[in-house]
């Protein structure tokens, strides 16, 4: 700028014979004294350097003073800060002890504490280690005369709370760590204090205060030292500089203050201008005349003029002035030897501001898009995504949101290319009473030249920005056009739901009176919320369908409903997890001689391949079971079953392996009220007696099936009648709040509560012991036992004689007169004719036979022999191998199982019908 103005420093610095032009382009010396002031100069200049100097050293001095203070305070918190840590650990360690609270409930707790409390103390370096009972007083001490005084200040551990602090008052001011000694149900017992008296805390300080201060003069000595370098270095660099000098390195300041461009003010401390730049006078309008003028004279508009005067600092404030957006920045300074002023500097930010609004508007864009993204598909649920996305644009994008989907993707089905009508899903509104169709309405897209039917035409979306000017969207539905007018809707961003190409549904975006309409910078936002939208639906969708195919695969392996017997009373209840499908799974098996095979398995993991592992092993089980295997042989087939599984699905990388798997397999006997186990990996059972009294009895455990080379093991119980049997898997006890103690404690008292009915004794387990959504799969079997009647079964020991044989059929007769069954005396006599015969013939002692009388009637002749019987075919020359063929003839079912010793060839027949075999078949068999 040209004028008068001029650097206020600049004009106190130079000698009394030197002046400024007040030009900047014909700013020079006009005179100078004479070369032999030049002594005097440096003389001057050297004082300066030497005040400089002591007053760097004063500067130095203050600042080791404080640097010193600061470390002595440092030093004194951590000594403190170390106190409270060794005394916590210490305080820890003695609590957390496993004797510590056994000790506590002793009758003589200081006796048995005192020494180990002295040996804790001496070991950890603290003062004292101090046991408390749960009410303060003291139950050990380094000071003997302290025991049995009641301790300060330990509310909080008694509470339960660990806490640490510096405590004050008797016996001794200290830091002190208190923690709660707690049993095993959490119950504080006791407390446990350790800490070191405060005047031992200072120690490690004092002692280190001697080598603190020295290194703290030290370290001013260095400091002034290096300063009286410095500045020797510096007035011998300058060369003794005087006011020529200087005057010339003002001029050059000046010359860059008035290049550059931002401008600057100066003003002084009555508010005058003293220094105004070109580029100050160019921005803020300034006249010829400013130099010396008070800013309120300027006409710098009120917001300006209010910071000038008040004088206080201001960073990058932004005022409007003369149809600029200026930047200005404002500090105090002290001018030298005049009064209290201030340097304000202004940037030109207008077109920068533009383009930071254009930016902010970006990114609040970006950060919808973001938080969208974050909030939408959540869950895997498609009526919850799509609610999702309303409320991401509601208030922010719209004020009303509808989400139409087509009835196929709601089923989890394929999306149809018939998109001509969808249902309503989600509805969202600013406010209440609007005029759009509820949700679960179908909403019918027929006529063409409407903006939702033209957006799934096109693909893309459609923007009508004045819908009390647009006709096109009226066609439809001109009675909800009107009431939606009259609401104040005004403006629509109709866009269709695609993934993948294929349209799953349409979403429209409306804006009502009191919100301004949409632009086309609007559509590309909305276009990215809905595709973002349409991914997490369609991924709901497919799981969805994948989900309900799962489960229906679930429901058909597990067992449809529970066989009719009458060995035991059972209910069963099956919980999937939260996750969805699991590998749980249950199974009752009737067996022959009314006996009942019990099974419960887990298999590792959820999902579709657990599902079909499950599957696997039950319908192995199956058949295994028809086999009448013991319950360790059969657990040892299936685990061999297991391992070859296991072997194939190694060489396949999208195969999980099956070890792991836990099954409890059990068989009921009703004659006897016998129950025999085996258990891989498994749980086991509990048993409640008639009386409610649960146990869980100590059956042999074996590895979970898969791991292999270990034999499994069988163990027995003796049930009496009204026995419940319990068998669960581990979803049932254990979650992630609770461990698997608690869990069968829990189950133990919510079946002693519960009625003995076993389907109210699964209702209570299930309401008591599982959340609404269990995060494992769960698979319950709840038995009661029954007794067959002494009287419907009969046994009788036959010598290895084939006369006896008349004398057992006439026995068998006589007991099946008893039971009023003379009709299928003959059939019976005949089943048990040939199978004692071949018994005598082939087998080994001791024989027995047995009758049972239940829903069917069943006759077993077991011997001393491991040779089974097979049926064939008899050539006509053969003068046996038709016996067994008879009674396949006579009995409904026949089998032979395999006991301790020997094995039972038995045949079952029902009573409510009279057999009739094939009497030609059996003709030609006996070639008659």
């Amino acid at each position: 700028m040209s004028g008068r103005s001029r650097w206020p420093w600049a004009r106190a610095a130079p000698p009394s014979g030197t002046r400024w032009s007040s030009d900047p382009s014909r700013r020079r010396r006009q005179s100078w004294p004479p070369r032999g002031r030049r002594l005097s100069s440096s003389l001057s200049v050297r004082t300066l350097a030497a005040q400089v100097f002591l007053l760097q050293a004063l500067i130095m001095l203050v600042l080791v003073a404080v640097a010193a203070s600061a470390l002595v305070v440092q030093g004194r918190y951590d000594a403190e800060r170390s106190a409270r840590d060794r005394s916590l650990a210490a305080a820890e360690s003695f609590a957390h002890a496993p004797g510590t609270a056994l000790a506590l409930r002793s009758p003589d707790p200081t006796a048995r504490l005192q020494g180990a409390a002295e040996q804790a103390r001496k070991g950890s370096g603290v003062d004292f280690v101090t046991v408390l009972d749960e009410h303060g007083v003291r139950l050990t001490d380094p000071a003997p005369a302290l025991i049995g005084t009641k301790a300060q200040g330990v509310g909080r551990a008694a509470a339960g709370e660990t806490f640490t602090e510096t405590f004050h008052g008797r016996p001794a001011d200290a830091v002190r760590a208190v923690v709660p000694v707690t049993d095993a149900s959490r119950r504080v017992v006791g407390m446990v204090a350790a800490g070191i008296e405060y005047a031992n805390v200072g120690d490690v300080l004092n002692q280190q205060l001697p080598m603190l201060l020295g290194a703290a003069a030290g370290a001013l000595v260095l400091a002034t030292g290096g300063a009286a370098l410095i500045s020797r270095r510096l007035l011998r660099q300058t060369h003794g500089l005087g006011p020529a000098e200087m005057t010339r390195m003002y001029e050059h300041h000046d010359a860059v203050l008035h290049a550059v461009r931002e401008g600057v003010l100066i003003v002084g401390g009555d508010g005058r201008i003293l220094l105004a730049n070109d580029e100050a006078s160019r921005l803020l309008g300034l006249p010829e005349d400013t130099d010396q003028r008070h800013v309120r004279e300027l006409g710098l508009g009120p917001g300006l003029t209010r910071l000038l005067v008040a004088g206080e600092a201001v960073s990058d404030e932004i005022i409007p002035t003369g149809g600029r957006l200026l930047a200005v920045n404002i500090r105090p300074t002290a001018p030298y030897g005049g009064a209290q002023g201030l340097v304000a500097t202004f940037r030109d930010t207008t077109d920068l501001r533009a383009l930071t609004g254009q930016a902010e508007l970006a990114r609040g864009r970006l950060s919808f898009l973001y938080e969208a993204g974050m909030r939408i598909g959540t869950t895997l649920d498609i009526r919850r995504t799509a609610e999702e996305l309303t409320e991401v644009a509601v208030p922010r994008m719209a004020d009303i949101v509808t989400v139409e989907l087509l009835d196929s993707v709601l089923r989890g089905e394929e999306p149809t290319s018939a998109v001509h009508e969808m249902r309503r899903t989600a509805l969202r509104a600013s406010r209440p009473g609007h005029p759009l169709q509820p949700v679960g309405d179908v909403i019918r897209f027929v006529m063409a030249d409407t903006p939702t039917v033209a957006a799934l035409r096109r693909g893309r979306a459609v923007l009508v920005a004045d819908l009390d000017t647009a006709r096109d969207w009226r066609a439809q539905d001109p009675e909800g056009a009107r009431r939606a007018l009259d609401h104040g809707i005004h403006s629509l961003i109709s866009v269709p739901l695609r993934a993948r190409g294929v349209v799953l549904g349409m979403v429209n975006f409306w804006r009502g009176a009191d919100t301004p309409r949409f632009e086309d910078e609007d559509v590309a936002v909305t276009e990215e919320l809905v595709a973002r939208a349409a991914v997490a639906i369609d991924n709901a969708r497919r799981y969805s369908r994948e989900h309900a195919m799962a489960m229906t695969l679930q429901r058909n392996l597990l067992p449809l409903g529970l066989p009719e017997q009458d060995a035991l009373e059972i209910a069963s209840r099956y919980l999937p997890a939260q996750s969805g499908v699991g590998g749980d799974w249950f199974d009752v098996i009737p067996l022959p001689g009314f006996r009942v095979a019990l099974v419960v398995g887990d298999i590792v993991g959820h999902g579709l391949q657990a599902a079909v592992t499950m599957g696997r092993l039950r319908t192995a089980v199956l058949n295994f079971s028809s086999l009448d295997l013991a319950p360790d042989e059969l657990l040892g087939h299936l685990d061999e079953m297991v391992t070859r599984l296991d072997s194939q699905t190694a060489t396949d990388d999208d195969g999980e392996p099956l070890t792991g798997a836990t099954c409890l397999y059990a068989i009921y006997d009703p004659v006897g009220g016998r129950c025999t186990f085996s258990r891989a990996g498994h749980l086991a059972p509990a048993v409640a007696d008639p009386q409610g009294r649960v146990t869980f009895p100590d059956l042999p455990l074996s590895p979970p099936l898969g791991v292999g080379g270990h034999p499994f093991e069988a163990g027995e119980l003796d049930l009496p009648e009204g026995s419940r049997l319990v068998l669960f898997t581990d979803g049932l006890v254990e979650n992630r709040g609770r461990d698997i103690d608690e869990g069968l404690e829990m189950l133990s008292s919510t079946i002693a509560r519960a009625d003995p009915s076993p389907e109210e004794t699964c209702r209570a387990l299930v309401e008591t012991m599982l959340p609404e959504h269990p995060s494992d799969d769960v698979a319950l079997l709840v038995a009661r036992t029954r007794l067959l009647d002494p009287s419907c079964a009969v046994t009788w020991e036959v010598p290895f004689d084939v006369t006896a044989v008349p004398r057992v059929r006439k026995e068998v007769s006589r007991r099946l007169a008893e039971w009023q069954l003379e009709e299928s005396a003959f059939t019976t006599e005949l089943i048990l004719s040939e199978l004692l015969t071949n018994a005598l013939r082939y087998g080994a002692p001791p024989i027995c036979v047995r009758l049972l009388l239940g829903r069917t009637l069943v006759c077993e002749v077991s011997d001393g022999s491991n040779t089974s019987p097979r049926l064939r075919h008899a050539a006509t020359t053969d003068e046996g191998g038709r016996g067994l063929f008879l009674v396949s003839q006579f009995a409904d079912i026949w089998g032979t199982r395999y006991a301790a010793r020997g094995k039972v060839i038995w045949a079952e027949q029902n009573l409510d019908r009279t057999t009739a075999p094939d009497a030609s078949a059996m003709f030609d068999v006996l070639d008659l």
